[in-house]
């Protein structure tokens, strides 16, 4: 036999065997059969006061999914998967900082339209887009402080 004749067997042993399932002796695994995951994952049960009106089988997702108006009922348990918490309301801004904003994106999309719409772009209204843009930039970085916060305390340093 020649060695590309043992290497054509070697690959056809490997094509043919592609879809079969290892077994693996336990003595074979690098771990203990101790830490082996059941096939089924235990399921959790929650107890609900009874003023809820819900009963644990609602709560654990297992209702009919004709009864139930929840259209992911039907689907898989989520169990196990994170869940965020809503997000916090945004801060609210004052005029000053909405006028600031508006003028800063404004300035420059008026120009933009002006440019593709090809419309006549007079003197003063260039002089007002880019007077907006740079007004806006300018009351934004005024506004911004230049110092530490207020309750910062007296080192202003990591904590170690």
């Amino acid at each position: 036999m020649t060695p590309q004749s043992d290497e054509d067997e070697v690959w056809r042993q490997i094509v043919a065997s592609f879809n079969d399932t290892a077994e693996r002796d336990s003595a074979d695994q690098p771990w203990p059969d101790s830490e082996n995951l059941p096939a089924d994952p235990p399921r959790r049960v929650v107890r609900i006061p009874e003023e809820d009106g819900r009963t644990a089988a609602e709560e654990d997702g297992r209702t009919d999914a004709g009864t139930d108006s929840d259209p992911a009922a039907g689907q898989e348990d989520d169990e196990g998967h994170y869940v965020p918490p809503p997000p916090p309301p945004l801060p609210k801004t004052d005029a000053t900082a909405k006028i600031a904003w508006t003028a800063l994106f404004g300035g420059p999309a008026y120009l933009l339209v002006t440019a593709a719409a090809g419309w006549e772009l007079r003197g003063w209204a260039l002089f007002t887009a880019v007077a907006a843009f740079i007004g806006g930039f300018v009351a934004l970085v005024v506004r911004m402080g230049d110092g530490p916060p207020g309750g910062s305390g007296w080192d202003d340093g990591a904590v170690l």
